[in-house]
């Protein structure tokens, strides 16, 4: 039995045309620039996803919102969340607590929120004993049933 080895070649041209290729592949497949909105300004960089889960930690219901600001929009009290934020520098923790009177009843809620205040990263959790606790701590941005 006869064995016949054949070789393959590969010219310097079909590398080229085949990096070429590759090349304006990943051209066409890069991510767009972003958009500005139609008055011309740049996207917005202030945005936060807040969400409540009620009872202990991920084992209760969850509601949640997408707050923009600049304008504010896309949660029930967006206008009221945005100036509390804006007045705090985009912190949370740092609004200012409401004179409150709320029950002692142990219903725990965690509120929680992701995203960009002007640019910066926010990442926010915290477990309070009931709703109304919440409120008085964080004002209107987790305030997901308008009242």
């Amino acid at each position: 039995m006869t064995y016949t080895m054949y070789t393959t070649r590969t010219s310097v041209k079909a590398v080229r045309g085949a990096l070429l290729a590759v090349v304006a592949l990943l051209a066409c497949a890069a991510p767009a620039p972003a958009q500005a909105d139609t008055r011309g300004a740049a996207a917005p960089d202030t945005w936060l996803a807040v969400g409540i889960d009620r009872g202990e930690p991920r084992s209760g219901t969850t509601s949640g919102s997408m707050l923009l600001c600049d304008p504010p929009q896309g949660h029930p009290r967006a206008a009221d969340a945005c100036a509390e934020l804006a007045a705090a520098n985009g912190r949370i923790s740092d609004i200012p607590a409401r004179d409150t009177i709320c029950t002692m009843v142990h219903a725990p809620v965690t509120a929680h929120a992701r995203g960009k205040w002007r640019g910066r990263p926010v990442e926010y959790t915290e477990t309070f004993p009931n709703a109304c606790v919440m409120r008085a701590r964080t004002g209107s941005v987790f305030a997901l049933d308008g009242a």
